[in-house]
């Protein structure tokens, strides 16, 4: 079966979740092809491919508040319009996290809930600790969620997906549902 779009996030802990988020939604992950680009500034190459493979290609995508303005410039080179502000992005399918990811999964979580998916991965030890670290004392534990999620090999990516299966239905955040639910209009899955 040939994939109806391409779905660009920035890395894999992006494209776990959206895959985990794309299932809560009933929509089947293998009928789209969803890319970790290994950075966001790997877009234009990307979008380069993806049209000159076919011309009314399907794409969408996912990034972070602070890297909107590259997605921008790589999608006006890619000749899908210039000036783009977050309302242009959206129609086209590409939807801005706050922070990122990361941020938006913990926000709708909420850190009580996450935390709960922490304990149950037997690492609110590991977190507790990072806690005591003079850099992290004075940050609310939004903040040092965050942090403690980067600052392991691989764990960002396996939380990531775990997060989203822990949501409430209805809770995603809204780039994720956004994302999600423009996927569904493109009638795969």
């Amino acid at each position: 079966m040939e994939s109806p779009g391409t779905v660009l996030v920035e890395g894999e802990s992006d494209r776990l979740a959206v895959i985990a988020a794309m299932r809560r939604r009933g929509l089947d992950p293998d009928a789209y092809r969803v890319v970790a680009m290994g950075g966001v500034t790997n877009i234009g190459r990307h979008l380069r491919e993806l049209t000159a493979e076919r011309e009314d290609v399907l794409i969408a995508g996912l990034c972070d508040a602070g890297e909107e303005g590259v997605v921008v410039r790589a999608l006006g080179q890619a000749g899908f319009g210039t000036a783009l502000d977050r309302w242009d992005l959206a129609a086209l399918g590409f939807f801005v996290c706050v922070q990122d990811l990361e941020d938006e999964l913990i926000r709708a979580l909420g850190i009580d809930a996450a935390l709960t998916v922490v304990e149950a991965e037997h690492e609110l030890g590991a977190f507790r600790t990072m806690r005591q670290q003079l850099a992290q004392r004075d940050r609310a534990r939004e903040q040092q969620l965050h942090r403690f999620l980067g600052s392991g090999s691989g764990r960002k990516i396996r939380y990531a997906p775990l997060f989203v299966e822990a949501l409430p239905d209805g809770a995603l955040p809204e780039p994720l549902a956004g994302l999600v639910e423009h996927l569904g209009r493109w009638g795969a899955g």
